[in-house]
């Protein structure tokens, strides 16, 4: 890669981290953030800038533009490349604050905001393929966001050679910048008559040159149990701590297998991603990933109930009181 594309790719990330676009999975609004709007913004007037044609922003913060064909009188398929603005919550907050590594040597890299926070290729075997890099990090306190701006900045600086080089030939390439991505629900809204390619590309992820052709297929759940409130100093016989019943609904859950941090490659995990709540009520949300659409049909059965309902009762017996206590189960599939 020339030097040239390296600065204009740096300089676009660094400028686009900083963009908040934190995404929200308890907003019904679309996009679920206002936020990922300004960067839409901001992105749609650097493509009128730039020359691209069609640059349109949508009312669900679809942001599409086109770089014209150069080669006419021949066939040429629609190519389109996407990236997704927006980044995940529940990681740190404040400011992105991005720091560039220069010719990375292969030392322990530190975080100005995160003492306790250590980058090391003895943690992260990759590093050690990136020594001479220049790598780009947050200060400690946030994500850096580059999951997926470093998408964005690589498909604004095709755009921008493209535009710059009509001699070089091509046909039509459709350019699309999508919202809520990392809560799953962004995709439903795209407009693919708009879109109108003969095949897309989503730039996120991956190894360098990799080109990936499959993904998998998700449900997301989220487990409300609603106690029995009362003073605990007159709870004797009536109170039914959600906690207590929580902590037993989670125990039945995976632990030594079919989580992130046990497997790999295309097998299948629950991942328990957030928990909050009182004695009075819990929530906890978990995300059920596969690779066989029908291992999910399987895996979660023909009912929708409470997972974990039946086994609590084969567990530990509980006190004809508790059964007041309600517990909710929603699920939602999110094919990926």
């Amino acid at each position: 890669m020339t030097q040239s594309f390296c600065t204009e790719l740096e300089e676009r990330l660094v400028r686009y981290v900083q963009v908040e676009t934190t995404s929200d999975e308890a907003s019904s609004a679309v996009p679920s953030t206002a936020s990922q709007l300004d960067l839409q913004r901001m992105l749609e007037g650097e493509l009128r800038e730039l020359g691209a044609q069609d640059v349109y922003l949508d009312q669900n913060g679809f942001l599409y533009a086109t770089v014209p064909a150069t080669v006419t009188g021949q066939k040429i398929p629609t190519v389109a490349f996407l990236a997704h603005v927006d980044t995940v919550a529940g990681i740190g907050d404040g400011p992105v604050k991005p720091r560039i590594h220069r010719n990375y040597d292969g030392s322990p890299i530190t975080f100005p905001d995160d003492p306790l926070l250590v980058l090391m290729p003895e943690i992260s075997p990759y590093l050690a393929h990136k020594i001479g890099h220049d790598i780009i990090t947050a200060s400690g306190r946030t994500l850096l966001g580059s999951d997926d701006k470093a998408g964005v900045a690589i498909i604004m600086t095709l755009t921008r050679y493209l535009l710059a080089h009509p001699e070089l030939p091509h046909g039509e390439i459709r350019i699309c910048f999508t919202p809520d991505e990392e809560i799953g629900t962004g995709i439903r809204k795209i407009d693919l008559q708009r879109l109108d390619a003969s095949v897309a590309y989503t730039l996120d992820g991956g190894d360098l040159g990799e080109i990936v052709f499959e993904t998998f297929s998700a449900d997301k759940a989220t487990v409300t149990i609603t106690g029995v409130s009362t003073h605990p100093g007159k709870a004797k016989g009536k109170m039914v701590n959600a906690l207590y019943l929580a902590s037993r609904v989670t125990m039945t859950l995976p632990h030594a297998k079919l989580t992130p941090e046990t497997t790999d490659d295309r097998q299948g995990f629950i991942h328990l991603y957030k928990v909050e709540g009182t004695a009075a009520r819990f929530r906890a949300g978990a995300a059920d990933r596969t690779w066989s659409p029908a291992r999910v049909r399987v895996r979660h059965g023909s009912a929708h109930r409470a997972p974990g309902a039946h086994h609590l009762r084969d567990h530990a017996p509980i006190p004809q009181h508790a059964l007041l206590a309600r517990t909710g189960y929603a699920a939602s599939r999110l094919r990926r």
